[in-house]
């Protein structure tokens, strides 16, 4: 007798299978994978990045670099001794339409080097792809976002001879393009067409403005005394010279 179950079974399971892979993919998943990923970091597992990252993927990271995927594996090595660290997925935002997906997430990352903490955040864009049923990242880019350094310790600043009233002055760009450096009891400020900023100091003569990137150093010329303002962005300098 024709055995009906050994033609059926075989057409159930490969459209049973069909329909698994052709399923849309949810955040909740993708969140699943993407916590994989960045547990692996520490231990050095690349096995996760392999299966996760498309073979021709690209990603962009917070240094500026661009890699592919054998780049990008290479680059997944385990902590150094004496090292250890933790990275967390937060503030998901997904969009899943068809056949791509793209998920943004902020990263919390929690670094201890001989048992000092260390803290950092990063915001990153996955694009996942579907292809033969499997959802892969085809382009991911990560970016860290700005904090502010420390403010120096007075205990740290002890050992400059200059005296913050050696900035105090008017400093000029161009005609009509100035800046003002004044002093408020042990406090510095800069200001400019009414906006007034306090600088903080990195060191004796390194300082910045809280949430603004650069740095505001001083300059002293061949006798001594300050001369110039530097505006530091990007490690690129604009030059301010002081009138008076």
């Amino acid at each position: 007798m024709f055995n009906v179950m050994k033609l059926v079974f075989p057409i159930i399971f490969v459209t049973t299978l069909a329909y698994a892979t052709d399923l849309p993919i949810t955040q909740d998943e993708l969140v699943r994978r993407t916590q994989e990923l960045y547990d692996s970091i520490v231990s050095g597992n690349q096995t996760p990045w392999k299966k996760y990252f498309a073979d021709d993927s690209t990603f962009s990271d917070e240094k500026g670099r661009t890699l592919d995927k054998q780049k990008l594996v290479a680059d997944i090595t385990p902590f150094p001794k004496g090292y250890s660290g933790a990275i967390k997925i937060d503030n998901v935002i997904s969009r899943i339409i068809g056949d791509t997906a793209v998920l943004s997430y902020d990263l919390n990352e929690t670094e201890t080097i001989f048992g000092q903490n260390l803290k950092a955040r990063y915001h990153v864009t996955d694009t996942w792809l579907r292809r033969n049923g499997q959802w892969q990242i085809i382009a991911s880019q990560a970016q860290r976002y700005y904090e502010d350094p420390a403010v120096a310790a007075p205990s740290q600043l002890l050992n400059s001879q200059r005296s913050t009233s050696s900035f105090v002055g008017t400093y000029e760009l161009a005609p009509g393009q100035s800046r003002l450096v004044s002093v408020e009891g042990e406090n510095l400020f800069i200001e400019r067409k009414g906006k007034k900023e306090q600088l903080f100091p990195e060191t004796s003569e390194i300082f910045f403005r809280k949430g603004v990137e650069g740095r505001i150093l001083f300059h002293y010329g061949p006798t001594g005394a300050v001369d110039s303002l530097i505006d530091r962005r990007n490690n690129e300098d604009v030059i301010w010279k002081k009138t008076r």
